[in-house]
């Protein structure tokens, strides 16, 4: 891991700019003595991790005491794109436009990327750990398919907050069921983009024994801001 610039935020944030062989990241970490808890943050189907909203709950929980990284997922943010990918977007564009079903085209562009990143971030994981000043447990915030996939398969993550506004494979609906660790699952009443139904039928699957709904009206990007401090109390609970 190499980092490739760093600034001191006016909130006592230390904001780094990393690369990992071809991983670009950010880390966030806060003013402190001892190692802090790590959450992996991770945008809905592969928005770039410098997205606002990305930024903004990584800032404040970084102020509240966690270490915070996010990585571009390939062909995201600042990663170069395949023609493929370029052909997925379109289509995805055109289908939505002209108001065409678009899951088949979510399924051929989502599920390839679930497959791409799970392994980045575990390598990501490996070497954020190796770091002084972040220790475990390891909390994951955000995108749904992917943390599907890492709570099946990384052990070293405790708790995960799901954001359900994002399209899940079939894999991983299927791969729900195996899901075992304590969670927090946000739905937007009014998601313009995800039905409702399935949505709650996904939390169903999820196999935890230990899992809360939070929905609240509004559309897609209108999460409310109280619900980052929920978010943060709920990985202070398993994290801390």
């Amino acid at each position: 891991m190499q980092f490739t610039s760093e600034q001191r935020l006016d909130d006592g944030v230390l904001e780094r700019e990393f690369t990992l062989g071809d991983i670009p990241g950010t880390l966030w970490t806060p003013e402190s003595a001892a190692p802090a808890p790590l959450i992996l943050m991770a945008h809905n189907n592969g928005l770039p991790k410098g997205e606002p909203r990305l930024v903004a709950r990584a800032r404040h929980s970084a102020a509240y005491g966690y270490a915070v990284a996010a990585i571009d997922a390939a062909g995201c943010g600042d990663r170069p794109r395949s023609a493929a990918d370029e052909q997925a977007r379109a289509d995805l564009r055109r289908a939505m436009q002209a108001g065409e079903p678009v899951d088949e085209i979510f399924e051929s562009f989502i599920g390839p990327l679930v497959e791409k990143a799970v392994p980045e971030w575990q390598t990501t994981l490996d070497a954020l750990l190796a770091l002084p000043e972040i220790g475990g447990p390891v909390g994951y915030s955000g995108w749904t398919a992917v943390g599907i996939r890492l709570a099946v398969l990384e052990p070293r993550i405790a708790a995960a907050g799901f954001f359900a506004g994002g399209y899940v494979p079939r894999a991983q609906r299927e791969e729900a069921r195996q899901v075992t660790i304590p969670l927090l699952f946000l739905l937007q009443w009014d998601d313009e983009g995800n039905p409702r139904q399935r949505a709650l039928d996904l939390f169903d699957a999820l196999g935890t024994k230990e899992k809360t709904l939070h929905a609240n009206l509004g559309g897609h990007t209108g999460t409310p801001w109280f619900e980052v401090e929920d978010g943060n109390r709920f990985f202070g609970r398993h994290l801390k």
